[in-house]
C-alpha cells in the first residue's frame, strides 16, 4: 500500500517542478531579466515603436492560429460549453469583486479595479499557451475566440456598476450622463479586440491554406517575439513597482489571493462541463489574469474619478508577474489534481 505521505511528497515535488519549468522557459527569463535590468539600474531601453509592434504581432499570430484550429474542429458541444463559460467567468469576476473592493476602496476605484481583474491579459494567455505547447498537453483553437470574448464584458459591467452606485460629491452637482453609445464603441472595437477577433476571422476562412502561407511569420518568430515584448514588460512592471507603496496591504494582497480564487472558480465549472485539461487550464488562467491594456485606457476615458495608480500598478507590478512566474504552473497543478 502506498502510503499518504509519499503521495504528498510526489505532488509537492511535482509542483515545485513545474514552477521550475516555466520559470526555466526563455521568454519568462526574458520578462525576469528586464525587471532585474531596472533594479540593478541598467540603461537598457527597447525603443517605443516596437512593443507595439511586438504586440500586434502576438495579437495576430494567436488570432490566426486559433482560428485555423477552429475551422479544423468546427463548433461542437465541447466550443459551445467552453465559450459559455469565458462569458459567464467575463460576467461575474468583475461584479463579486466590486463588492469585496467596496470593503476598503471608493466606488469609482472598486469600479476600476474590478473592471481591470474582470478582463483578461492577452500576453498571460499567450504565455500560458507556450507552457502547454513546451509540455505538450492539447487545447482547443476555440480557446482564442474566448479570450477575445472575456476582455469587453468587464468594461461594460464596470461602467454600469459606475452608473449605478456613483454619488453625487457635491449637493446639486448634476451627475454626467452616460454616453452608452461610446462604452459600447470602446468595449467592442478596441484595438486589442478588434485586432483578435479579426485575425480569428481570417483563419477560420482561409483554413490550414492560409495558415500554412502564414506560418513562417506568424508561427516560427512566435516565440522569438514573445521573448522580446517579455523583456519590454519586465522593463515596464519593475518600474510600476515602487507605486505599490501608495497601495497598502488589502489592495496587494487583493492582488495575487482574487487571482487565485478566479482560477480556482473556473477549473471547478470546468470540471463539471467536462472541459479538456489544456483547455481547464486556459480558462483559469484568463480568468485568473488581469487587463493592462484595453481595461485601463477604457477606464482613464470613461471613469476618469478613478486612480490610475491605484489599478494599473495592481495589474501590471503585481498580477502580471505573478501569473507569469508561479502562477501559471500552480493552476496547471491544480488542473492536474482535478483532471488526474
Amino acid at each position: 500500500m502506498i502510503h499518504p505521505l509519499n503521495n504528498y511528497k510526489k505532488d509537492k515535488r511535482m509542483n515545485v517542478d513545474l514552477i521550475i519549468q516555466n520559470i526555466m522557459n526563455p521568454p519568462v527569463l526574458f520578462f525576469l531579466l528586464g525587471m532585474l535590468a531596472v533594479f540593478l539600474k541598467s540603461e537598457l531601453t527597447i525603443p517605443q515603436p516596437l512593443p507595439k509592434l511586438f504586440s500586434l504581432f502576438l495579437l495576430i499570430s494567436i488570432g490566426l492560429h486559433g482560428g485555423y484550429e477552429l475551422s479544423k474542429s468546427g463548433i461542437n458541444m465541447d466550443v459551445i460549453k467552453g465559450l459559455f463559460l469565458a462569458i459567464l467567468m467575463a460576467t461575474i469576476v468583475p461584479i463579486y469583486s466590486f463588492f469585496i473592493l467596496r470593503i476598503k476602496v471608493d466606488v469609482y476605484n472598486a469600479v476600476a479595479v474590478a473592471a481591470t481583474f474582470g478582463s483578461i491579459s492577452a500576453v498571460t494567455f499567450i504565455t500560458g499557451v507556450t507552457y502547454l505547447q513546451t509540455i505538450g498537453v492539447d487545447y482547443g483553437g476555440y480557446m482564442v475566440a474566448a479570450m477575445t470574448l472575456m476582455e469587453s464584458p468587464a468594461i461594460i459591467i464596470g461602467l454600469v456598476l459606475a452608473a449605478i452606485f456613483a454619488r453625487q460629491d457635491k449637493e446639486g452637482e448634476e451627475k454626467q450622463k452616460t454616453d452608452w453609445g461610446e462604452i459600447l464603441r470602446e468595449a467592442f472595437l478596441n484595438p486589442s479586440v478588434y485586432l483578435l477577433m479579426g485575425a480569428l476571422l481570417i483563419g477560420i476562412m482561409t483554413g490550414e491554406k492560409g495558415w500554412h502561407a502564414m506560418e513562417p511569420l506568424f508561427g516560427d518568430l512566435f516565440k522569438g517575439i514573445l521573448a522580446f515584448f517579455l523583456l519590454d514588460m519586465g522593463l515596464v512592471a519593475a518600474k510600476r513597482i515602487g507605486d505599490l507603496k501608495k497601495l497598502g496591504f488589502f489592495l496587494i494582497g487583493y492582488a495575487i489571493v482574487m487571482p487565485i480564487a478566479n482560477a480556482a472558480l473556473a477549473m471547478t465549472l470546468a470540471y463539471f462541463f467536462g472541459l479538456s485539461k489544456g483547455d481547464a487550464f486556459l480558462l483559469a488562467l484568463l480568468s485568473a489574469s488581469a487587463s493592462y491594456i484595453a481595461v485601463p485606457a477604457a477606464m482613464r476615458l470613461s471613469v476618469p474619478e478613478a486612480n490610475p495608480s491605484i489599478y494599473l500598478p495592481l495589474s501590471l507590478a503585481v498580477t502580471f508577474p505573478f501569473n507569469i512566474s508561479l502562477g501559471i504552473p500552480l493552476y496547471y497543478f491544480l488542473v492536474s489534481q482535478l483532471w488526474g
